[in-house]
């Protein structure tokens, strides 16, 4: 049996001399493998396309890095001729003068606490007086220590501030949105009068204006443009305040696009027409917007705060 046993162990030593076992290799790491493989050009140019051709950076990358520019000194003046029964906030004394004092005190209480200085102005419905508060909140923010207002007709379905100042409508917003004119062509000033008794040519010089153009059926896909956007960052170092009205908010989605681009929002109610339901909804509508409040317009009983023991606020 020894000689059997020592026969097999023989025969088992021989096979294994002839198929040696294999051998298994220890893990290696990644770089090293890196390194000692060739470079192959094709998986890399798969694996890194920005290699090959870089990616067209996103629109508001290409904006920061060619803002739009804006020649304030370019701005042209053109004849004015407002419309005083509309527009109180011209006149020296009186209670809506007062109350739109009162709405430019408590935006600038609200600059103290966060960054505002483009306001957009809107109401749920149309015939709340939008518009109205929008013109006499700007000229009263102009009156007030020489500020630089820029008022923009944002309502390019029924545009009307044109009216108030009694200017041109056109070239407007519209035109400027849908690339057809420039931001200074779009922009008009009141001319110089050498008419001393007429306040406002002492006050509207400090008024710009952008009216309303042409918006029609396409001011919905005008008013999410970027380029109003562009508007609102090359005006504001040359102005204190930017005032945008804009159309209703629940009939239409044009004040939602706006109101985007805006530091803040005005909602404007009317006194007696105004529903609940209604200044809720248009709230509802601009949730995603920093809303400032409502301006209650219209209202019977105005408080008599023109005379207030004996004084009568007639400078800003």
């Amino acid at each position: 049996m020894s000689r059997i046993y020592e026969a097999l162990q023989k025969a088992e030593s021989e096979r294994r001399q002839e198929r040696p076992e294999p051998v298994v290799a220890e893990p290696v790491s990644t770089t090293a493998v890196a390194e000692h493989q060739p470079p192959m050009p094709l998986q890399a140019e798969a694996l890194a396309p920005a290699a090959v051709a870089e990616p067209l950076p996103p629109v508001a990358e290409a904006r920061a890095a060619a803002p739009a520019r804006l020649d304030i000194s370019g701005v042209p003046r053109k004849p004015w001729t407002p419309s005083y029964t509309k527009l109180p906030a011209l006149m020296e004394r009186g209670s809506a003068v007062e109350q739109f004092r009162s709405l430019r005190s408590r935006l600038y209480e609200l600059r103290d606490v966060q960054p505002l200085k483009s306001v957009l102005v809107s109401s749920g419905l149309p015939q709340e007086g939008k518009s109205f508060v929008a013109a006499n909140l700007a000229i009263s923010l102009a009156r007030h220590k020489n500020s630089k207002v820029l008022l923009i007709d944002g309502d390019m379905r029924r545009y009307t501030l044109h009216q108030l100042l009694g200017c041109e409508s056109s070239p407007g917003l519209a035109e400027y949105l849908g690339g057809k004119a420039s931001m200074t062509e779009v922009m008009q000033r009141p001319e110089e009068g050498k008419d001393k008794e007429k306040i406002w040519q002492t006050i509207l010089p400090n008024l710009t204006f952008i009216a309303g153009g042409n918006g029609g059926d396409r001011a919905a896909d005008l008013s999410g443009s970027p380029r109003f956007s562009e508007l609102l960052h090359a005006a504001a170092p040359f102005f204190d305040w930017i005032i945008v009205d804009s159309s209703p908010v629940i009939p239409v989605s044009d004040a939602v696009n706006l109101a985007r681009s805006c530091d803040g929002v005005l909602l404007v109610a009317r006194g007696g027409v105004t529903k609940y339901e209604n200044a809720q909804r248009a709230q509802g509508e601009l949730k995603a917007s920093n809303i400032l409040g409502f301006v209650l317009n219209g209202t019977e009983k105005q408080p008599h705060s023109g005379n207030y023991y004996g004084y009568n606020s007639e400078s800003e």
